[in-house]
């Protein structure tokens, strides 16, 4: 069974994150290790009206964050990759910086010296400049900065529609296959 590692901060867009490890939990195939901050925590009450149970209950693994000693700490944890869905801008500069301060950002720095996948859907706008110098630092260390920016052409017809489509990208990078949007087709030819 694939293993992902599944981490929800407290920048808004708890929902990205519950609905990962909704979507991961019904492939059936794939193993999900949460690491839950506690503004994550907070974050998904005010938005999704969840208290960390609710969360806690759609993962296989539950892991403290401040259990530096967990298995997701260490290189020798196989696993296929992992997502901070939302990724504040604090922990976004953490795994930048390499700061290993919490269980999340050193599960980070694991994935980036074991050259293992990162996915971090950051959510801040407008941007300033340490933030782009942030996930410049992070791309170059192989991760990959993915803001949930909505795909209009898809002509989602709910939130749910757009949060679909941009897990349906992620899981792609994480070769997990799934049904979740519609792929792309092209253009059809325009009438006048």
């Amino acid at each position: 069974m694939k293993r992902i590692i599944v981490a929800i901060t407290g920048a808004s867009g708890a929902v990205y994150g519950v609905r990962l490890l909704q979507h991961l939990r019904a492939t059936g195939a794939v193993e999900t290790h949460l690491l839950l901050s506690s503004a994550g925590v907070l974050n998904a009450h005010q938005e999704l009206g969840l208290k960390r149970g609710d969360i806690e209950r759609l993962a296989h693994v539950v892991h403290n964050v401040n259990d530096i000693g967990a298995s997701v700490a260490s290189g020798s944890f196989d696993h296929a990759g992992m997502v901070i869905a939302p990724c504040s801008m604090k922990t976004l500069a953490a795994c930048a910086l390499g700061l290993a301060d919490n269980l999340i950002s050193r599960a980070a720095d694991v994935c980036f010296k074991e050259r293992r996948r990162v996915i971090l859907l950051v959510r801040e706008a407008p941007l300033n400049l340490a933030h782009i110098r942030n996930m410049e630092s992070v791309t170059l260390m192989g991760g990959i900065v993915f803001p949930p920016v909505p795909a209009l052409y898809q002509r989602p017809k709910s939130i749910e529609d757009m949060v679909d489509h941009t897990l349906a990208r992620v899981l792609d990078l994480l070769d997990i296959k799934t049904e979740l949007a519609p792929r792309w087709s092209g253009i059809g030819r325009i009438e006048d």
